[in-house]
């Protein structure tokens, strides 16, 4: 069996598992599954970007790799518990080639209340004309450095003026060189936090 979490149709048993977390003052108890990333537990990675960082503004926001949904739903957990009215003028869009984690994020969506802020798709289904205010990820280091880049370069173009994407990425797997990377393409990028062997970074259009 050669499954990874980014395999569109991962040949795994599917097989559900809970996973519970507090992020930014809000208790999310979700559902992963097998041959998705981070079955059961909540990644080290993403719970540093969790620590190190505020939720964004109310606005349109990208979760890159949703995943089972656990970033973008707890960004738009905390726009709900700020009283912020649902509607066209701020949501999540989780892309995700994975389809067993699409599924498991509009289900974790809808066991949250939260399927009016945040919907998980293929990144083929998002329209081109469609901008971004944010851009928060965990983004798929293992695909390869080309893939990885092109992937970004491609999202990162949808950005509004002005807008920033939040990053977390492991030292031993390329985060100073990705910020330096990121730079030579003309985003600034910054280096907010570094904890457990991870960089969380700012970049911005």
């Amino acid at each position: 069996m050669n499954d990874h979490y980014f395999s569109a149709d991962p040949s795994a048993p599917f097989e559900r598992e809970p996973v519970s977390c507090e992020v930014w003052g809000q208790r999310l108890d979700l559902i992963s599954g097998s041959g998705v990333y981070s079955r059961g537990r909540l990644d080290i990675g993403t719970s540093v970007l969790f620590r190190e960082t505020e939720p964004p503004e109310p606005g349109h926001v990208l979760d890159l790799g949703t995943g089972y949904g656990v970033i973008g739903l707890a960004v738009a957990a905390s726009w709900r518990a700020r009283g912020v009215p649902a509607g066209s003028s701020s949501g999540v869009t989780g892309v995700e080639v994975n389809q067993r984690a699409v599924l498991l994020a509009n289900q974790n969506a809808a066991r949250l209340g939260l399927q009016d802020r945040f919907i998980a798709c293929d990144p083929e289904i998002v329209p081109d004309d469609v901008r971004f205010d944010e851009i928060w990820s965990n983004p798929p280091i293992r695909i390869g450095k080309q893939a990885l880049h092109r992937l970004l370069l491609h999202w990162f173009a949808r950005l509004r003026p002005g807008g920033r994407a939040m990053l977390v990425v492991g030292k031993n797997l390329g985060a100073d060189s990705l910020q330096n990377w990121l730079i030579d393409q003309g985003y600034p990028t910054l280096r907010l936090a570094s904890a457990k062997g991870f960089r969380v970074l700012e970049s911005r259009r």
